[in-house]
């Protein structure tokens, strides 16, 4: 989506869009849209829209209004993102190629003005590179927005709020991309070729490297898989020279079919957005690198693929992790911990993090207990989690926040080892997250968001379309704003 700033409306326009507050149409429109708006009964709450058609200067041109609700709503700007995504929700296939957003005497500030892109833009976003055949009302046609009547100050506003969404959508697009395309070796050499330029430095491990290391319980999730496993990290040096770095861990398995414990047909085709964690780290490090964050910051993601060959781990076997401790392996599909334990343990020796965030589709347990409408936070740091249940609530990528405790933690105590990988049928969101805890070095503090219900969408959200939502992008770029560069 292009998006451009001009002085007026051009001659020649077929459709403009106008931001409207609840109760106050815009004094320039025709009589005829508002007596239009007051039959179809829209008020301008958020999100809501109209459509009327009126003649100007010999041509009909097509007129919308979205709603931005009331005037002093504490959530202004989210309402703001609601109008935008409303519009893109409306027009995005409607035939029109450009869109003219009439912001004159709206009133809007340079950052309600951004907000109203973000969401337009974000809304708009689609990954049709598969289809080949679709209906004429199915393409997408709208391709530019201009944007009239802006304040000063919209294009810094906005250029903050691009790389907002570049972030989300190179998310969104790896959660999409099939297991056949994204697989650990693809996946780096999409992200070297998307940091290309941006000042990101990027480092990979091999697997050799990572068997050097002592990655054991990483590299028994891939060992099933013809993928070779990777790691990289992704470095972005924006703060003080010398500062230590916030952390961010994602789980990137790229397939998960659960290996020898295998998973139930019906609904595995899902499990390629497995790597939804990894892919909220990565977009939120290109947006740290394009808004030029000032922050230190590394992202860090473990990629594997989890199969069942005849190489496959088994269930009762035994792997020694980075950190030295052993784990008994009860069940193959309890993947994404054994992933993210050895990240964890190599992020924190190589980097000496401040703080710690990882972030995976880790249990289904979540789903259970959540549904769609939060992830779970689970912290051995009060402030830090204050601080990411914060910066959820402000972007919409809600947290809540969840236990942990010794009486957890004795669940997953093995017989023959350190450790198993899973517990009980119970709290099993809690022993996965206590499980991690036990690779926290030296009392950082750590926080674990475990996000499987948010990932993808089976309907349209906010500001997505139904599938890959690019939740925890958001979340991140937000949280480091609030706690780590203000």
């Amino acid at each position: 989506m292009q998006i451009s700033f001009i002085d007026s409306i051009p001659a020649g326009a077929r459709l403009v869009a106008h931001i409207v507050e609840q109760g106050k149409l815009p004094a320039t429109i025709e009589s005829a849209l508002v007596q239009g708006a007051s039959a179809a009964r829209f008020k301008g709450r958020a999100g809501q829209s109209f459509e009327g058609f009126v003649e100007r200067d010999g041509n009909v041109i097509r007129v919308a209004l979205a709603g931005i609700g009331d005037a002093g709503a504490a959530d202004r700007e989210a309402n703001c993102e609601k109008a935008g995504a409303a519009v893109a929700a409306k027009y995005l296939c409607s035939g029109e190629e450009q869109l003219v957003l009439d912001l004159g005497g709206s009133g809007l500030s340079a950052a309600e003005v951004a907000a109203v892109l973000l969401g337009l833009r974000l809304r708009s976003w689609r990954y049709d590179v598969y289809r080949t055949k679709m209906k004429d009302e199915q393409k997408v046609t709208l391709s530019s927005v201009l944007v009239a009547g802006a304040p000063a100050g919209t294009d810094a506003s906005w250029a903050d709020a691009s790389a907002v969404a570049d972030g989300v959508e190179f998310a969104r697009e790896l959660v999409t991309e099939p297991a056949n395309i994204i697989y650990p070796e693809s996946y780096v050499a999409r992200c070297q070729a998307r940091f290309e330029g941006t000042g990101a430095e990027l480092v990979v491990l091999d697997e050799q490297q990572m068997e050097a290391l002592g990655m054991g319980a990483l590299l028994g999730v891939g060992q099933g898989s013809i993928r070779e496993s990777r790691i990289l990290a992704i470095k972005w040096s924006g703060g003080a020279a010398g500062a230590a770095p916030l952390a961010f861990v994602g789980k990137g398995v790229t397939f998960d079919t659960g290996g020898i414990s295998l998973k139930p047909g019906p609904g595995m085709e899902d499990m390629k957005w497995d790597m939804g964690g990894s892919a909220a780290v990565v977009g939120a490090m290109l947006t740290l690198a394009l808004r030029k964050a000032k922050v230190n910051a590394v992202g860090v993601v473990g990629l594997v693929e989890n199969m069942p060959d005849g190489n496959a781990q088994r269930p009762g076997d035994v792997v020694t992790t980075m950190s030295g401790q052993t784990v008994e392996v009860l069940n193959t599909d309890a993947e994404g911990r054994l992933v993210l334990c050895d990240a964890l343990t190599w992020t924190q020796r190589e980097f000496k993090p401040v703080r710690i965030v990882d972030l995976a589709t880790l249990t289904g347990a979540m789903i259970i207990s959540l549904g769609n409408e939060h992830g779970g936070c689970f912290a051995n740091n009060d402030q830090l989690a204050a601080d990411l249940l914060e910066a959820g609530e402000a972007v919409g990528d809600k947290l809540w926040r969840m236990p942990l405790g010794p009486a957890y933690d004795k669940l997953i105590d093995s017989p023959i080892a350190d450790m198993k990988n899973i517990g009980p049928r119970f709290a099993g969101s809690i022993t996965a997250a206590q499980f991690l805890k036990r690779y926290v070095e030296n009392d950082t503090p750590w926080a674990h968001l475990d996000i499987a219900g948010m990932v993808w969408a089976d309907k349209p959200g906010r500001t997505w379309d139904k599938g890959a939502t690019g939740y925890g992008v958001r979340l991140l770029d937000r949280f480091v704003r609030n706690s780590a560069e203000g």
